[in-house]
């Protein structure tokens, strides 16, 4: 059978182990191709029934004693789940703010504990607001602090050997995605962990664009902290709260800058005199968001269901499915990768390349006679992506939205579209 056939897509999607997953994400219009997850996911159906229960049973019918019949514990109960997604142990891990604020708050005190190392090391390819936190932690520090970004040669990668050129004798923080926001790249989290040990420096891991999309094992790799997101692959809803992780020994040695009750040893005394609380519990700070913390439990459950592992044995090969499809179909006609080839460099997006690439991304998302709306998303310069969440991706998707990309420049329909960029993108 022709393996570039719509009809091959279809008995991939067939004989797919994981297909009956998608049953439980409120995806209703068959003229539709999300291939956005990477930046919100999709909901799940079963987080409506819950949180009519949460609105309607604990708020409304428990009031303010819900905090003692199961609120309160929340969030070390949904961070214990998601400790079993990144390799960590349950009191590593706690679900509280932004995954901006956390980042803050780990590097803010992994600075305070290298004291006297002045160095402070990422890359160019890092999440814009991953720098931005830097730059004012560094001015909060006095401008003590050299911030040094490691370079991309070919804005896809960057090499392990440019990472290590940037370590010095003085480097207090080496601070990365895991999963690169653009090109998809992957780190070898075990690898420049331990190079970054090496030179006495500590590791902060962004996983924004990681957890729910690849295996991760945090304490394999002996990683000090790590902060993520949990509205993307984890679908817990938009601006849902975010989690944090420090390494059980650290715990005892690291004291969060933001000193909320929520992070005091018995806040319910009421003490004036703030004492932190023991273990993970001090990287918490005000009230948790108790309804937005709670959409993110039904997700949760359906992750464990399914297993990191055979969710990722999918992505690639999905992944590499596209590919061909990509090399067949698109790079004759101007597209080119900017995702790497390789798939254990890779995570579970990917990136086309293309002078036009905004345009297409909004001919892609306009719906057009006989042709699906895609939704991937934009990002500059030229970069349309595409996520495959395994849980509800089919391979038939990833097939429709190359064909519809192929006619959008076949037949010129970009061109009806404006290059004026839209603030979200």
């Amino acid at each position: 059978m022709d393996i570039f056939s719509e009809e091959y897509a279809r008995q991939l999607d067939a004989k797919d182990p994981l297909k009956g997953f998608r049953d439980h994400f409120v995806l209703e219009d068959n003229n539709l191709v999300y291939l956005d997850g990477n930046s919100l996911g999709v909901l799940p159906r079963n987080t409506a029934t819950y949180m009519e229960q949460v609105v309607k049973e604990e708020w409304g019918r428990g009031l303010i004693r819900s905090w003692n019949t199961g609120w309160y514990e929340r969030p070390q109960k949904i961070a214990a789940q998601i400790a079993l997604l990144i390799g960590a142990h349950a009191d590593e891990v706690i679900v509280t703010d932004s995954t901006s604020v956390n980042l803050f708050k780990l590097a803010y005190t992994a600075l305070k504990l290298q004291q006297g190392r002045k160095g402070i090391v990422s890359d160019s390819l890092n999440f814009p607001s991953d720098i931005y936190l830097l730059q004012g932690l560094a001015e909060i520090f006095g401008n003590q602090h050299d911030i040094r970004l490691a370079q991309s040669h070919d804005g896809i990668t960057v090499s392990h050997e440019e990472i290590e050129n940037q370590l010095g004798n003085d480097t207090a923080l080496l601070t990365l995605s895991h999963v690169v926001f653009k090109s998809a790249f992957m780190y070898n989290m075990k690898d420049i962990t331990s190079l970054s040990h090496q030179k006495g420096a500590m590791v902060l891991w962004d996983l924004s664009h990681s957890v729910g999309a690849v295996p991760i094992d945090l304490n394999d790799a002996h990683v000090d902290l790590a902060v993520g997101c949990t509205y993307k692959y984890l679908n817990g809803g938009p601006g849902s709260p975010a989690f944090l992780y420090v390494r059980k020994d650290l715990q005892e040695k690291l004291k969060s800058p933001i000193w909320g009750w929520f992070g005091q040893n018995n806040p319910f005394d009421f003490n004036l005199q703030y004492q932190p609380a023991p273990g993970i519990e001090r990287f918490m700070a005000g009230t948790p968001p108790m309804l937005s913390l709670s959409m993110l439990e039904p997700s949760l459950n359906i992750f464990l269901d399914a297993g990191m592992d055979r969710l990722r044995n999918k992505s690639v090969q999905q992944a590499n499915y596209f590919i061909q499809l990509f090399q067949h179909h698109l790079a004759p006609l101007g597209f080119s990768m900017g995702s790497p080839i390789k798939e254990d460099q890779r995570g579970s997006h990917i990136s086309l390349r293309h002078p036009e690439g905004y345009r297409i991304c909004q001919a892609l998302i306009e719906p057009q006679k006989d042709s699906p709306v895609v939704i991937p998303d934009f990002r500059q310069p030229d970069n349309i992506r595409l996520g495959i969440t395994p849980l509800y991706t089919r391979y038939h998707d990833l097939f429709r939205a190359v064909i519809k990309m192929k006619t959008i420049v076949d037949q010129h329909w970009y061109t009806a579209f404006s290059i004026k960029r839209e603030k979200v993108t």
